[in-house]
């Protein structure tokens, strides 16, 4: 995967930065796989707006992505590699040898035609998905369960790998993207490698339209808005607001919003990285 920098014949393609798409296979998705979505536009079930900025956009079909892999033993093989809109990361189609398909989040170096397997005793190599107790002392994973048999929940954004750093009694030691350090139980699976598209990060929209297209609507500064509208509103002239903080008051930087006696915290051994 790489990027590319578009000749600047129009203002918005100037500082435009966007993805090659080499990588990818297919042009249209796997019928049984797509279900339709309704977008809300950020208003509830009475039409009232609960959540700015939020409205527009392309419509899109939801990939139905296997983030459990319980499919034991049963080999796959790689059938297409494909762009998803509703996430950052490429997924990969993927055909069992009993007639099922189903996608999952393509890693880095997995290509049409590899196989793959989810198990206990499978190889750790790239796209197998293996409890944490299986797998050896230092290897990059990704799609990290949080609870045996709940389907993976961290670590599926693109470019993102964890590490496997130790075990201890019946806890596997990981270290996240963020630099926090936890526990996870060795009986829940993750995959190994690191998510694909990991240039994803070196893009940029290089224009206010694209985020239109995103379901992106315009955002207010704070400081913009009159007292009423928000804390750090109103003064005369360009006044900066006084402390940073959100429309309901919350200190926006440094204040630590993480519940005190949140049950999860004895599992984290150390904090993420400022």
């Amino acid at each position: 995967m790489a990027v590319r920098k578009l000749r600047p014949t129009t203002p918005g393609q100037r500082h435009k930065i966007i993805g090659t798409f080499d990588t990818i296979t297919a042009s249209a998705p796997e019928k049984s796989l797509v279900v339709g979505g309704k977008k809300s536009g950020g208003r509830n079930h009475d039409g009232k707006m609960t959540m700015r900025y939020l409205g527009g956009g392309h419509k899109r079909k939801y990939r139905v992505i296997d983030f459990k892999r319980n499919k034991e033993g049963v080999p796959a093989v790689v059938k297409a590699i494909e762009y998803d809109p509703n996430r950052s990361a490429r997924i990969a189609l993927l055909y069992y040898v009993d007639g099922e398909k189903s996608y999952i989040l393509a890693p880095n170096g997995l290509e049409v035609g590899q196989s793959v397997v989810s198990g206990a005793d499978v190889a750790p190599e790239v796209g197998n998905a293996l409890p944490l107790q299986n797998i050896p002392l230092g290897t990059i994973i990704h799609n990290i369960e949080l609870r045996p048999g709940q389907g993976a929940a961290m670590v599926r954004s693109a470019g993102g790998f964890a590490q496997l750093t130790s075990r201890e009694d019946k806890y596997a030691i990981i270290k996240l993207p963020s630099g926090e350090v936890r526990k996870v139980l060795s009986t829940c699976k993750a995959t190994i490698g690191s998510v694909g598209n990991s240039d994803h990060a070196l893009e940029r929209s290089g224009k206010a339209g694209r985020s239109r297209w995103l379901g992106r609507r315009p955002r207010v500064r704070g400081v913009a808005m009159n007292p009423v509208d928000h804390p750090m509103g109103g003064g005369e002239g360009r006044a900066s607001g006084g402390h940073p903080r959100s429309r309901k008051g919350l200190l926006a930087k440094g204040y630590k919003t993480r519940t005190p006696k949140k049950k999860s915290s004895q599992y984290i051994i150390e904090r993420k990285k400022k």
